[in-house]
């Protein structure tokens, strides 16, 4: 292939459609999607790494036409965002969980903008969010998402991406499946709290000159916090578990 070949229009449209889909990923997978990080940041990367998988790209196999590249941008962009979808149905397991645990302890009006998502959150889902953030550095996501965009590049060919019904199926299941496995890790905070709040009505009614506010809801914050360090390691190791699960589950798009 020559330096002039590659400005001929098949290469060019290929190109093109290669930078969206990298762009559509970094926008929509998480750690590439971080707000932290620049936009511009994020379009230098997909133009990057567009340059570096050019050369692995099978040949263009649509027609080159107004209508036809219309189609395959659009194909391009909703690839991404489904791939996004399907990995933060499992990283919000934790965020879910988060905001529960958040609820019992009295957290609810303490809030602050989550650096993942940009949205405000109660800071038990953001400390749970950045821990979330890290167990993806360690399990080498970010490696995960370039090793599937290249076997994406031969198993889905540019502008040729369709919706299969088992997808929806499979959205479906997880969503479900991310509300379950975030109240599964927050029952044992919220099983105490409730015990909790059993013995501090035994004890307002048999000791009504117990303050709840100035005593009460001290403990139940102590019991909480030291519940969560005691079982955050199995909340990473379930964390990893659903990553892996979503990881794999991206197969259903080829």
């Amino acid at each position: 292939m020559t330096w002039a070949s590659l400005f001929e229009h098949e290469n060019v449209v290929a190109f093109l459609l290669l930078f969206i889909r990298f762009s559509a990923l970094f926008a929509t997978v998480p750690i590439f999607s971080h707000t932290s990080i620049p936009m511009s940041i994020k379009a230098a990367l997909a133009f990057f790494f567009s340059i570096v998988f050019y050369a692995s790209m099978p040949p263009l196999a649509i027609e080159i036409s107004i209508a036809s590249l219309l189609i395959a941008i659009l194909g391009e962009v909703l690839f991404g965002m489904v791939v996004g979808l399907i990995l933060l149905l499992a990283f919000n397991t934790i965020t879910f969980a988060g905001g529960q645990i958040s609820f019992v302890m009295g957290f609810t009006l303490a809030s602050a903008i989550d650096p993942q998502s940009g949205v405000s959150m109660p800071i038990i889902s953001q400390f749970l969010s950045l821990i979330a953030l890290m167990v993806l550095f360690s399990l080498d996501m970010h490696h995960w998402i370039l090793l599937y965009a290249d076997l994406s590049l031969s198993k889905i060919p540019l502008g040729g991406f369709m919706i299969a019904p088992s997808l929806f199926e499979y959205l479906l299941a997880s969503a479900s499946r991310m509300f379950m496995v975030g109240f599964m890790l927050a029952f044992p905070i919220i099983a105490l709290s409730w015990l909790s709040d059993v013995i501090f009505g035994m004890l307002m009614k048999t000791m009504p000159q117990f303050n709840l506010l100035v005593i009460g809801f001290p403990i139940k914050i102590t019991i909480s916090l030291i519940v969560l360090i005691a079982t955050l390691s199995s909340t990473v190791s379930i964390l990893q578990e659903e990553m892996r699960l979503a990881y794999n589950a991206l197969t259903l798009l080829f």
